[in-house]
């Protein structure tokens, strides 16, 4: 085991480079998303019906798909509609983000109700608006509610990210694939792509951990 372990260790680290790659669609893919889930929450508990249909459509569609068929709509199915080819890269960060979008909508909007309605009401009695109570008021308190839960999301996403590999893309995943394809053999690169996503999970999770301890004072 030690030999091949010496075999492999520049295609070793090859495949931990792939890290890099796999971080950079969960953040973006995150960072978006929260974006997204943001205006999809206010609109959630937005007192206009219209925007309360179009967020909860929204909310269905994105969670009751598969993100595989999400990613390969946008990839192979919009460039044929709009004539525009997307990158991997473009076409992964738009597939993980609404997706991502989708979740982390729900997550806020249980932070926003969360918030004591009493502030709600001394806002209106103040005579502020809508938009200024959300945000300088009800979203900083609710975001910090829900800031371990958001981490979360990132942990799930990194490892849902592997399915760009399927586009090509040189992430974790592909990277093992590639070197498994390349030396016949698939336990130790697979398992080094596992070990990998391991352990961002597990820094992740720390982080996540670490912050609803510090809430929690």
């Amino acid at each position: 085991m030690l030999e091949e372990i010496i075999k492999f260790s520049p295609k070793i680290i090859y495949i931990v480079e792939g890290s890099i790659v796999t971080l950079q669609y969960s953040l973006a893919g995150v960072f978006f998303g929260l974006i997204i889930g943001t205006l999809l929450a206010v609109s959630k508990t937005s007192k206009y019906k219209a925007l309360r249909i179009f967020a909860d459509f929204y909310t269905s569609i994105f969670r009751g798909t598969p993100l595989l068929i999400q990613l390969m709509i946008i990839y192979y199915g919009l460039p044929s509609l709009m004539g525009i080819k997307f990158s991997v890269f473009c076409a992964g960060t738009i597939a993980f983000s609404l997706n991502s979008g989708a979740y982390v909508s729900e997550v806020i909007r249980a932070g926003i109700n969360a918030i004591d309605r009493g502030q709600f009401e001394a806002a209106k009695s103040l005579g502020i608006s809508n938009y200024l109570m959300m945000k300088d008021i009800i979203l900083p308190q609710a975001i910090r509610k829900i800031l371990p839960s958001l981490i979360n999301e990132l942990i799930d996403l990194i490892k849902e990210s592997s399915i760009i590999s399927v586009l090509g893309e040189m992430d974790l995943m592909r990277r093992a694939q590639v070197v498994g394809a390349e030396s016949f053999t698939y336990f130790t690169p697979m398992i080094t792509a596992a070990i990998c996503y391991y352990l961002l999970v597990l820094f992740f999770s720390s982080i996540a951990t670490r912050l609803e301890k510090r809430m929690a004072i």
